[in-house]
């Protein structure tokens, strides 16, 4: 594999670089930067959003036809890895990058022209409505039904959903939810699911916050009680949701670079390690055994970003991304809690601060103890403990390896 970017790619690298000097504002790079959750807040996400809409390259992961950038994966490696240098929010990917490639993929030409436009536009926000109580890392278990009936008058026929998910992100700001749901129960388990488009504003829907360690409201529990969507907001064939949920699964381990945000996490705490002392003679980064650990997470991110290059060789040549993509997803969540414990050791007392105000930027956030990077460092560690959980555990991730990967 050629690792050199081409003269092609250098160019597109500039240009990258420039768009983001001159569009991306302090504040956003700020609000990021105090977020100690997983996903930013909409009003920070939202706002960067709308500015690569403008732009024109804010679904890149799309094909071009149906409003991607047709960049090539390079391309797209290359833009991630300078929005992660530059500081910029991560998306959403709830509608850009799960949902919205479900729909360039299996969706009807109506449910395009209906649904992608203002996804790409921010109108409409989505959350994912797949694990349940007592269905998680088994998904196939889950046992929110969905009953077809015949429409009255003018309307068609709608499906009738009752059952809950659980650890729901951003349902409190969605006003759509893509939902994995039983339509047949005599079938095989995962031949019995579908996949459904809901909207969330009608009656029979009920959101209910789940706050987590940190003081962070991300995630919700979401009930069904006779909540309805039409038969015409079904993504595929009844019994096609779990084929399809794979699709989106592979998008969600493995659809984004780890590597780069973890490269640019990791040289801020080089440069911290400069400043921070030790304790006993100098500053941190002096100590072998600090810079031992250090260097071996840089090696485990560089390798990680290698495997990402890889892919993206690979998926050049037109081939799909298939089972690598749990390897992406188990390495970079591993790879990300391992700085956030160093993160914490290389603070010292400051990273024991926990203020639960929100959002920690703006004329409102409470001052922090020390700098504005130890405010964030403990609920940052305490958030991404769940990393190795979802989008499937670590558990599942080696099980997919060990079949699929090795052939055992």
């Amino acid at each position: 594999m050629d690792m050199d970017f081409s003269p092609q790619d250098i160019a597109f690298r500039e240009e990258v670089r420039a768009f983001l000097r001159d569009n991306l504002p302090e504040r956003l790079r700020d609000g990021a930067r105090r977020t100690p959750g997983v996903f930013v807040e909409p009003d920070i996400g939202m706002e960067w959003h709308r500015i690569l809409h403008e732009k024109g390259w804010v679904a890149p992961h799309w094909p071009e036809a149906d409003g991607g950038t047709g960049w090539t994966p390079t391309q797209k490696f290359i833009f991630e890895k300078e929005c992660a240098l530059a500081g910029a929010p991560a998306l959403a990917i709830l509608g850009l990058r799960l949902v919205g490639p479900v729909i360039c993929a299996f969706g009807t030409p109506e449910q395009k022209a209906r649904f992608l436009p203002r996804i790409l536009s921010g109108e409409d926000y989505w959350c994912q409505g797949y694990s349940e109580p007592g269905s998680g890392s088994d998904l196939a278990s889950l046992k929110t039904s969905a009953r077809l009936e015949a429409g009255s008058g003018a309307g068609g026929d709608e499906y009738v959903i009752n059952g809950s998910k659980i650890w729901t992100t951003h349902a409190h700001h969605a006003n759509w939810i893509f939902a994995l749901v039983r339509t047949d129960a005599t079938v095989k388990k995962q031949a019995g699911i579908s996949f459904l488009l809901v909207p969330m504003d009608q009656p029979g829907v009920e959101v209910t916050p789940i706050h987590s360690m940190s003081g962070d409201h991300e995630v919700n529990a979401v009930f069904f009680t006779d909540a309805r969507t039409g038969e015409e907001n079904r993504i595929g064939a009844e019994g096609a949701g779990w084929s399809i949920a794979k699709f989106l699964l592979e998008n969600e381990r493995g659809g984004s670079c780890f590597a780069p945000r973890l490269i640019q996490s990791i040289d801020r705490l080089e440069e911290l390690a400069q400043t921070q002392p030790s304790g006993v003679n100098g500053a941190i980064a002096h100590d072998a055994r600090f810079r031992d650990r250090l260097a071996r997470v840089r090696l485990e991110a560089e390798a990680l970003e290698v495997t990402e290059l890889r892919i993206l060789a690979e998926l050049a040549k037109g081939r799909a991304p298939g089972p690598q993509t749990s390897l992406v997803k188990l390495l970079g969540s591993n790879i990300g809690q391992q700085v956030d414990v160093l993160r914490l050791e290389l603070l010292g007392p400051d990273a024991l601060q926990l203020p639960l105000e929100r959002p920690l930027y703006g004329n409102e956030a409470p001052e922090p103890v020390g700098s504005e990077y130890a405010q964030t460092a403990m609920g940052r560690y305490l958030n991404n403990r769940a990393a190795t959980i979802f989008g499937g555990s670590d558990e599942v991730q080696k099980n997919i390896i060990a079949k699929t990967v090795l052939g055992l």
